[in-house]
């Protein structure tokens, strides 16, 4: 009876043992990844790829982290902190990733003609002064966050192809959107240009009015998905994985928030609350659902088929910052732009 307990009591332990060891190998299988993201409907392909286990499919263990501003999600991927993220295009991205240690691999937010994108508007004073349309706009103050900001790049491509001299506006840096939306409706600044889910409710609330759109005016690759160099060239497999399971999330994203009848009206698919609760968890978390929803649904601008990249603009947005001083001359896209991963759009 001893040695059948002791033979018993050791089938019990090496059963342990081998299911420790299945467990550990299942822990090793999934691969950790670190992706860095605002709480902003723009960053939702990613929330989506989580929430749905398009990430974990494709055996990557996906962790999010939220930042509060644009930089420093790209300086999280060069320092090596993350592995992923999405961010708008900058001055400051195209700086750091002329150092070399990032790759843009994909797309986030393009400006479109069949969706509304980010909107200009006039303040309530500066509007009953006469300030009523885009082609106005000389003469009057405008604000952004800080020059060689995406705001600075977006007023100067829409004076140009306005027509007038980007010069004759006065830009008036603020640090941040919040002091920007502020100095608007107190009517410290004339002019801004802001994305949909902010610029409606503005103009909703008869808070500020609504002159024209960013999307009349410029194609503008709004920002991007990027990785770092060295993930690039180490764990390729680990970054087609991870593509692949972003684009899914994309494709999700444009089925249940981009979808459109026949005159081009946004519509609700059979997915779309499905996605609005998996974004709502990131996105206006601390907002009940029936506040959360219109916003998210406001803020869901376009992203192309596949997250393809407009190269061609990015190339025009780094020259307009190299001419004016705000990129250094040695910032060159073909180095930092890699479309092994997902065909350039058009291609």
């Amino acid at each position: 009876m001893a040695g059948a307990a002791r033979l018993a009591r050791g089938s019990v332990v090496a059963l342990a043992m081998g299911a420790s060891a299945l467990v550990a190998f299942g822990a090793q299988a999934n691969e950790k990844v670190d992706i860095a993201a605002l709480a902003f409907v723009s960053s939702a392909p990613l929330f989506i790829a989580k929430e749905k286990g398009y990430l974990a499919d494709e055996g990557l263990d996906a962790e999010i982290s939220i930042f509060q501003a644009a930089q420093p999600v790209a300086v999280a991927i060069a320092s090596g902190d993350a592995d992923f993220g999405v961010t708008a295009f900058t001055g400051g991205f195209f700086n750091l990733a002329a150092k070399g240690a990032l790759k843009v691999i994909g797309a986030q937010l393009h400006e479109d003609p069949g969706y509304d994108g980010s909107a200009i508007l006039a303040s309530n004073a500066a509007f009953e002064a006469g300030l009523t349309s885009v082609d106005k706009l000389p003469g009057h103050s405008f604000a952004l966050s800080q020059v060689g900001s995406s705001f600075h790049y977006m007023i100067g491509n829409v004076a140009e192809k306005a027509g007038f001299d980007p010069e004759s506006v006065e830009l008036k840096p603020l640090q941040s959107v919040p002091n920007m939306i502020g100095a608007l409706k107190s009517g410290q600044v004339d002019s801004m240009i802001i994305v949909p889910h902010i610029a409606k409710p503005l103009a909703n609330a008869g808070a500020a009015h609504i002159i024209g759109w960013v999307k009349d005016y410029v194609p503008y690759q709004v920002g991007g998905l990027f990785t770092s160099t060295e993930n690039v060239e180490e764990n390729r497999e680990m970054v087609e994985k991870f593509v692949r399971a972003y684009q899914k999330g994309v494709a999700d994203y444009r089925a249940a928030l981009l979808a459109t009848d026949a005159d081009g009206k946004l519509v609700e698919s059979d997915t779309t609350q499905e996605i609005l609760e998996i974004v709502h968890k990131y996105v206006y978390a601390n907002d009940p659902a029936d506040k959360a929803y219109p916003k998210i649904r406001n803020g869901a601008m376009f992203i192309t088929e596949e997250a393809r990249l407009d190269v061609a603009d990015v190339k025009a947005q780094v020259k307009w910052y190299q001419d004016r001083g705000y990129v250094s001359a040695d910032a060159d896209p073909a180095k930092f732009i890699d479309t092994s991963f997902i065909p350039a759009l058009g291609q």
